[in-house]
């Protein structure tokens, strides 16, 4: 690493898989002062949620063990950010002067209030709080009680089959159909597991209404469900709206395709919370470590006064786990189309540790250890292809 001079304060926030990768890769500079803000004091491991509401698996990790040497961690939470000052202003009361902002707010979970008492009786499982909320009523409930899983993407799938594979009695409930980012073949594995294992999948159903003991679906049928669990949709975090930035419809920010705000160019995205050129690439943890990483780059051309280079990522599928014992590595084009080859069974669940593992050790480590060192595929549709050719799955 070369001395500088001039000490730039880089405030990054949020510690999820973007921002934690974002503010390792920075110290490829020992003149940036890196700060990370997140309102806990420990990594979750999203992509193991289920696994720990199911208990099968644990879901945070010791930031100690994540966070490059020099990195101050902030638990807070950000309120605004104050652009005119350049501050981040903290719930605390508190206040971060910056430089620049990486904005890696993440994604939370999108209970429709259309839906009447979604809110208010289910459960959602898009953060650890949400999971220990759940999971604590999972466990006051006999084993037999019934459980509804409303959302039929990754989530839900992932959901409904950790619960299955415990004993319990799942209905999932998938709206239009069944994981619909995945091949038809990968689909019909999904849908035979699913059976076998005791899960009523219903395809073509909505949920329209959810009261304690029971969901009722669109067309007027009422089941029976001591739980109900919702992964339908995504939302994101209204930080960036209240701070005065434009975002898209859902509250992402508005980026170019360096990732830096439309409104201000001390700020870039990374994440989930990302909307670069308003086209966004699909939410997942898969994204969010070249996003991250991109960010980064950003910044650091910015202050070597160099031009960022735009964001491209290649896609190369999508991988779900089926309980502890199978999975399945849905194969993809690089522009994020299934194509019709999947890996299963045991070896699809093996595929599926790997990568969940890969996430946090080779990719956020390696990244403490050896910043810029991350790579990733390349070849995707950005730039400069219309909005059709990204499809955009706002549902996990």
């Amino acid at each position: 690493m070369t001395e500088h001079n001039t000490l730039h304060k880089v405030v990054v926030i949020g510690g999820g898989y973007a921002g934690t990768l974002a503010a390792n890769r920075l110290r490829q500079r020992d003149d940036v002062d890196i700060t990370v803000v997140n309102p806990r004091p420990e990594f979750v491991e999203r992509i193991r949620l289920h696994q720990f509401v199911a208990r099968t698996g644990e879901a945070t990790v010791d930031y100690g063990t994540l966070l490059g040497e020099g990195i101050h961690l902030v638990v807070d939470s950000a309120a605004r950010i104050d652009t005119a000052a350049r501050a981040v202003r903290l719930a605390s009361g508190r206040s971060l002067d910056y430089d620049y902002v990486i904005y890696a707010v993440g994604s939370t979970a999108a209970t429709p209030s259309s839906v009447p008492g979604a809110a208010e009786f289910a459960f959602d499982i898009a953060d650890l709080e949400s999971a220990q909320r759940l999971r604590a009523r999972l466990e006051e409930l006999p084993p037999d009680a019934p459980v509804t899983v409303a959302g039929g993407g990754l989530t839900g799938i992932e959901t409904a089959a950790e619960l299955a594979e415990q004993g319990r009695r799942v209905t999932l409930v998938c709206g239009r159909t069944l994981a619909p980012t995945f091949s038809a073949p990968g689909r019909r594995y999904i849908a035979k597991w699913l059976s076998r294992h005791g899960v009523a999948v219903l395809e073509g159903a909505v949920v329209s209404e959810v009261r304690p003991d029971a969901v009722v679906l669109a067309d007027g049928g009422v089941r029976t469900s001591a739980l109900t669990v919702w992964t339908v949709g995504f939302g994101v975090p209204e930080l960036a709206a209240a701070s005065g930035l434009r975002t898209d419809a859902l509250g992402r920010l508005l980026t170019d395709e360096t990732l830096t705000s439309v409104d201000d160019d001390r700020i870039i995205a990374a994440g989930d919370a990302a909307a670069p050129s308003g086209r966004p690439l699909r939410m997942s943890g898969y994204a969010a470590g070249p996003l991250g990483a991109q960010a980064a780059d950003t910044v650091l051309s910015r202050i070597a006064g160099t031009e960022p280079a735009v964001i491209e990522l290649a896609f190369t599928g999508a991988c779900v786990s089926l309980g502890r014992h199978a999975g399945i590595r849905q194969l993809a084009r690089k522009d994020d189309t299934a194509v019709n080859l999947y890996i299963g069974g045991r070896m699809g669940a093996v595929i599926k540790e790997l990568t969940c593992r890969f996430v946090v050790a080779k990719r956020i480590r390696l990244e403490a250890r050896e910043p810029g060192s991350m790579s990733w595929p390349k070849g995707g549709p950005r730039p400069g292809q219309p909005a059709s050719a990204v499809r955009v799955v706002t549902s996990p």
